[in-house]
């Protein structure tokens, strides 16, 4: 395609249109006039069809695609005239104001079934620390959920500012205060987690200072590490590997 001069640019990275694209397009589409254009740099495949049905829906005019380098795909809208059903405004509060919502069901023995979404998993016993266990713990899922976060919260920001990762890996441990009075073996403490500790890998050819920052900006705007700051002992390293 002929590339048309574009009148501002927006960097997607990996988001889907489900998962905050299109409240970045918004914001970068709503301050243009009628006819400006506006380029949207992803590396996430379903943008290529999620990305002109939008545009039809809200009346903007989808003018094509065209391949850059690092697995980026550009995308270029012009600004409608038309009105569309919410504004950013509107669209961010009710970001703002989205709850996540599961529903968990008792099952045979010592297992909970979690519906999440278009998900179902098993969990086990709350704090179940033999080697094999039929479903991962509770706690397992606790840990887990800091590690995906860090793990796809820096993916995110990385891809976000065209940083490429070559491999990115994070090992945690955690600790309760005493596991014995969570199985009433004992009647003194609290079966609260006081520690997550572990290191996360990280190898790539981009610059380390830039990559501390982004694993900086990773904790900052990490929803499950801000939560656990004040009440866990975090100690989780940031290593750079060659």
């Amino acid at each position: 395609m002929i590339i048309p001069q574009v009148d501002a640019i927006c960097d997607g990275g990996d988001l889907d249109c489900g998962s905050g694209l299109l409240l970045i397009i918004k914001k970068n589409i709503d301050p243009l006039e009628v006819g400006g254009v506006l380029e949207i740099r992803s590396r996430e495949a379903s943008v290529e069809g999620d990305l002109p049905a939008w545009c039809r829906m809200v009346k903007h005019e989808f003018l094509g695609m065209a391949d850059d380098e690092g697995g980026y795909k550009r995308y270029f809208v012009k600004k409608g005239n038309g009105k569309e059903e919410r504004s950013l405004e509107a669209d961010l509060e009710a970001a703002k104001g989205y709850k996540w919502t599961v529903r968990i069901q008792g099952e045979k023995g010592l297992t909970a079934k979690v519906h999440s979404r278009n998900h179902t998993f098993l969990v086990g016993q709350p704090a179940e620390f033999s080697p094999k266990v039929d479903a991962p713990s509770a706690v397992d899922f606790f840990i887990s959920s800091l590690g995906s976060c860090l793990t796809v919260g820096f993916k995110m920001l990385a891809s976000k500012n065209n940083i490429t990762i070559d491999e990115f890996e994070v090992t945690l441990k955690g600790q309760l205060e005493n596991v014995l009075y969570h199985m009433e073996l004992e009647d003194i403490g609290s079966p609260k987690i006081t520690k997550i500790a572990g290191t996360v890998y990280v190898s790539s050819p981009s610059d380390e200072d830039l990559l501390y920052q982004i694993w900086e900006k990773t904790i900052e705007r990490s929803p499950i590490y801000q939560t656990l700051k004040d009440q866990v002992d975090l100690d989780i390293k940031f290593s750079i590997v060659y």
